[in-house]
C-alpha cells in the first residue's frame, strides 16, 4: 500500500498535531489594533487587486475569495469592512514568531505553510490534549495570534480534526480518535486535505459523499481510477500513517516579480524595477545558502489592456560560475532588460528567476565573477544589518531612491515588528 512511516514499522501509533493560525492575515491585523475584533476585514493582493483573506464577519457577508476588490467595493464601504493591503513583512514576521513558538515547544515538526505546522508529538509525556491546549495558550499570550489544534493518527486526519476544532469547538482543541471517528460522516469530502472542487465531483459521481465514505471505499478500484495518491489517502482516513514529516528542502529556483504600480515606459525606471527584485531573488539565495547557475529576465504588458499593443519576451543567461553576489546578479538582470526592452510599449510587469540552485559549500571560481572574500563579508554585512533593522535599511543606488513603479498599497498597515520608523505607538 507505499505506506512506510518509520512508528508504523515498529508497531506504534503515531500521534500527529496540525497547528493553524486562524484567519492569519486578518488576525495579524488585529494584534496591532485590538479595535478590529469582531469587525469584517478583507486582505488584498498586490497592487490592491483581490481579496485573498477573509475574516470569518467578512466570509458572513458574502465577499468571495479572490474577488476583485472593485467589483465589492461598495459592499465593504456600505458594511464598514475593514480594508487593508497586503502586508507580507509583517505577516512573515509573524509566523516567524510563531514557528519559533513552535521548535521550541516541540522538535519534530514540519512547517507546512506560513499558517500551517505538523508537530509529530510520538513521545509526548503528557497527555496531547493538555500539551496542545498549553502550546495554544502560550501561543496567543507571546504572539497575540489566535491557533487552532488538530491531533490525529495520521496527517489526513489532524487536517480533518483541526477543521472541526476551529469551526466546532471552544477551546480550539480537537483530538480525532477511534472514540469520536464517527464524525467522518459529517465531512464531505472537499474538506479532505488534498481533494480538490474537480476531484470531489468525481468522487460524487462514484456516490462518495463524505470522509466516511471515501473511507470505506474500496482501495485498489480507487487506486485504478485515480492513482496510488488516492489509496494512501484512503488509508490515511483508516488511521495508517502514509505521510511522515518532511524536511525543508532548500528551493531549486528562486522568482522575483511583482506588477508596477502604474503602467512604465522608460528605461531607467524598468532597471531600477528590476535591479529590486534581483536585490530580493540574492537576499532569498543566500538565506538558503545557495549559489545561482544563471538567471532569466522577463518583461510584459498587460494583456487585459485590449486596447494596448502587447508585447512579452524572456531571456536566459547561465552564469560562468554560481554566485549569490546581488551587485554581479543586479548587472547581468540590467543587461538583459536592455536586449528586451522595445520603446513605444506602456510596460505591466517584469521579473528575475535564478535557476540551477546549488549549495554554497559547492563553490568553482572563475576570474570573470567578483570572488574575493571581502565580497562574501560585504554580502553578509549587508545582510545582518537589513535582518536588524528592517528590509532596505542598506540597498543598491540601482534599486532607485524614490521609485514610482512600486505596487499600490492604498490600504497597508504599518510593519510594526520589522521597520523602526513604523513601530507601534502607544500613547
Amino acid at each position: 500500500m507505499g505506506c512506510s512511516h518509520a512508528s508504523a514499522a515498529r508497531g506504534v501509533m503515531s500521534i500527529f498535531a496540525l497547528v493553524d493560525c486562524n484567519n492569519f492575515y486578518a488576525s495579524c491585523e488585529r494584534v496591532f489594533n485590538p479595535r478590529l475584533e469582531g469587525k469584517p476585514i478583507v486582505v488584498l493582493s498586490n497592487n490592491d487587486g483581490c481579496v485573498i483573506a477573509r475574516s470569518n464577519e467578512a466570509k458572513k457577508l458574502g465577499i468571495p475569495m479572490g474577488a476583485p476588490f472593485f467589483q465589492w467595493e461598495k459592499v465593504c464601504k456600505q458594511h464598514k469592512v475593514n480594508v487593508f493591503s497586503s502586508n507580507y513583512e509583517l505577516y512573515g514576521d509573524m509566523s516567524s514568531r510563531v514557528m519559533a513558538l513552535l521548535t521550541e515547544a516541540w522538535p519534530d515538526i514540519e512547517i507546512y505553510s506560513i499558517d500551517e505546522a505538523f508537530l509529530l508529538l510520538d513521545g509526548c509525556p503528557e497527555n496531547c490534549v493538555e500539551f496542545s491546549l498549553a502550546l495554544r495558550q502560550k501561543i496567543k499570550s507571546c504572539t497575540g495570534l489566535p491557533v487552532s489544534i488538530g491531533i490525529a493518527k495520521t496527517k489526513t486526519l489532524a487536517k480533518i480534526a483541526n477543521f472541526i476544532a476551529k469551526n466546532q469547538t471552544e477551546s480550539g482543541v480537537f483530538h480525532l480518535n477511534d472514540s469520536n471517528i464517527s464524525i467522518l460522516k459529517t465531512i464531505p469530502v472537499e474538506k479532505i486535505w488534498g481533494v480538490g472542487r474537480r476531484l470531489a465531483a468525481r468522487l460524487n459521481d462514484l456516490k462518495i459523499f463524505t470522509a466516511e465514505e471515501l473511507k470505506n471505499s474500496d482501495t485498489k478500484k480507487l487506486r485504478k481510477q485515480f492513482s496510488v495518491v488516492m489509496e494512501k489517502m484512503i488509508y490515511e482516513l483508516r488511521g495508517v500513517s502514509c505521510l511522515g514529516l518532511e524536511s525543508v528542502q532548500p528551493r531549486k529556483q528562486i522568482i522575483s516579480s511583482r506588477s508596477f504600480g502604474k503602467l512604465i515606459t522608460s528605461l531607467s525606471e524598468l532597471e531600477e524595477a528590476i535591479s529590486h527584485y534581483a536585490a530580493i531573488a540574492s537576499e532569498k539565495l543566500r538565506s538558503q545558502h545557495s549559489l545561482a547557475s544563471g538567471l532569466v529576465v522577463f518583461l510584459q504588458t498587460n494583456f487585459f489592456r485590449k486596447q494596448d499593443v502587447q508585447y512579452q519576451n524572456s531571456v536566459c543567461v547561465p552564469f560562468p560560475a554560481a554566485t549569490a553576489d546581488t551587485a554581479y546578479i543586479i548587472h547581468i538582470a540590467k543587461k538583459c532588460l536592455q536586449r528586451l526592452y522595445r520603446k513605444g510599449f506602456r510596460y505591466h510587469k517584469t521579473g528575475i528567476m535564478l535557476l540551477n540552485l546549488i549549495p554554497d559549500t559547492v563553490k568553482q571560481n572563475d576570474w570573470l565573477l567578483p570572488q574575493s572574500s571581502a565580497r562574501d563579508t560585504l554580502m553578509k554585512t549587508v545582510d545582518s544589518i537589513n535582518q536588524e533593522y528592517g528590509r532596505n535599511t542598506v540597498f543598491y543606488c540601482a534599486e532607485g531612491i524614490n521609485p514610482t513603479w512600486k505596487i499600490k498599497s492604498v490600504f497597508r498597515s504599518p510593519r510594526y515588528t520589522t521597520r523602526w520608523n513604523e513601530i507601534l505607538k502607544v500613547r
